[in-house]
């Protein structure tokens, strides 16, 4: 058993360690990537939220000063690009539709391990980066961040990681089915976008709205973390997001076992 765990480890590491790779080979896109597009997306919100502010009564908005949204907005767009996926869902997608799967099928590991691994290793090289700029900034402005919550923080993003992977793998199993499954990763994107607490603070909603979205798991991916990083929210909605992943996790686990079971065998069964 131990030899098996060994062999895991070293497997998904080395696949971890190729997605890094592949991702630093272009170094102009790995720039824009984790430096450009960051600046220019902290840069249009801090406008944003200070533009609103100037028609704020009492510099006041929800019970929230403008430091605190501006915190919000430099932090949200950063977890916002970890919480999401595209090019590897793509790929996924990409291996479905087009029948290059049997290299994967024909190896000693699983098509949802083998693109885990590398999902978790660009993601990982990416915030490193990427998240000089919120951090930068936070610190010179003086924005309410409590920075000793960073790890319990990331430990849920990266949780939610794992659910997002997990989505990716349902759409890229839609492939068996069904043809121009693309246009699903760009719906599910999307309502990720619009659900996680990116553009608004799930806060600023109605009552009623924003207690249904924090029972939803997309909050887990920047609102929750981001309301516990800059003191929106306690340890106890921190331990909400977490249980809110959980529940999902076990939902998409099994609808996505059960796609890829059926699916797998219908594709091999017709000799592709």
């Amino acid at each position: 058993m131990k030899t098996s765990f060994i062999a895991f480890w070293r497997r998904n590491l080395a696949l971890a360690e190729l997605g890094i790779a592949t991702n630093l080979e272009y170094r102009f896109n790995f720039i824009i990537d984790a430096f450009i597009q960051p600046i220019l997306t902290v840069g249009i919100e801090v406008l944003l939220w200070i533009a609103i502010f100037r028609t704020a009564e009492n510099g006041l908005i929800g019970g929230f000063t403008e430091e605190n949204y501006l915190a919000y907005a430099v932090w949200a767009p950063f977890l916002g690009r970890i919480a999401i996926s595209w090019m590897y869902e793509s790929m996924m997608v990409e291996e479905v539709v087009s029948g290059s799967i049997n290299t994967i099928l024909s190896r000693p590991l699983t098509f949802f391990e083998y693109y885990l691994s590398q999902t978790l290793g660009y993601k990982v090289v990416t915030t490193v980066f990427s998240m000089t700029v919120p951090l930068a900034v936070s610190m010179y402005f003086h924005l309410p961040v409590y920075y000793e919550r960073l790890p319990l923080m990331f430990a849920l993003v990266i949780y939610y990681v794992l659910l997002v992977h997990t989505m990716s793998f349902i759409v890229a199993t839609l492939g068996f089915y069904l043809t121009r499954v693309r246009s699903f990763t760009l719906l599910k994107n999307l309502t990720l976008l619009l659900l996680g607490g990116e553009l608004v603070p799930i806060d600023l909603m109605p009552k009623a709205l924003a207690e249904f979205l924090l029972i939803l798991p997309f909050s887990s991916g920047v609102y929750i973390p981001l309301a516990y990083l800059t003191g929106r929210g306690d340890l106890n909605l921190l331990w909400q997001g977490f249980f809110n992943v959980s529940w999902a996790l076990i939902v998409c686990g099994l609808i996505s076992y059960l796609l890829w079971t059926k699916g797998v065998k219908q594709y091999t069964g017709t000799g592709a």
